[in-house]
Order: structure tokens, then C-alpha cells, then sequence
């Protein structure tokens, strides 16, 4: 009994440790808005760009070293973005010049 209890506690603290190191960053699209104005996050890691809004949005950065296009994002679609080098990185909507914010990648 003690044995399982242990085993099962020990799997239950990884399970933590793991979810914790993969802890993603969700940023929301809604009302024609970012839900952040500005995000850090270490090289390498990604960030979730999620439309929950009722209409298509087309995120983008030309930022050097960050370059990406996630082209029409439809209701409802989620796509994770990598970032791999380390400044500040300009995220627009291409669609709505109005949606802007700043993901500072730091080492």
C-alpha cells in the first residue's frame, strides 16, 4: 500500500514538473484585439496564437530572426509559434492594422 502511494505521488510531482516546463503561452484574439500588449519568453519557446474572435485574423512579425506568416487564422484555430532569436519581436494583425503588441524573447 505504502508502495503504491509513493509511486503514485511521485508520478503525480512529475506530471507538475513536466506540465510546468512546457507551460505555453496563450495569447487571445478577440474584438479585434490582442489579449496581451506585451509578452517575454525565452528563446526557443512558443506562443499559442488563438482566435476567439468571430472573424478571420492573419497574425504576423517581420522582425529579423522571427519572420513568420500564420496566414487567415479562422474562428476557433490556434497556431504555436516558435521564436528563436533573442530582441523584441513586433506582432501585427495583417488584416487589422489596429492589432499590434511586442513579444520580448529573452535568453
Amino acid at each position: 500500500m505504502l508502495r503504491s502511494r509513493t509511486i503514485l505521488g511521485l508520478a503525480i510531482v512529475a506530471g507538475f514538473s513536466t506540465g510546468a516546463l512546457a507551460a505555453t503561452q496563450v495569447i487571445h484574439q478577440q474584438g479585434r484585439a490582442f489579449s496581451e500588449e506585451s509578452i517575454t519568453v525565452k528563446k526557443g519557446n512558443a506562443v499559442t496564437f488563438l482566435n476567439d474572435d468571430t472573424i478571420p485574423h492573419n497574425i504576423m512579425s517581420t522582425s529579423k530572426g522571427n519572420e513568420f506568416n500564420l496566414g487567415s487564422q479562422a474562428p476557433g484555430s490556434s497556431t504555436d509559434v516558435s521564436f528563436k532569436d533573442v530582441g523584441d519581436v513586433s506582432v501585427i494583425c495583417a488584416i487589422h492594422p489596429r492589432m499590434k503588441m511586442t513579444v520580448k524573447v529573452v535568453d
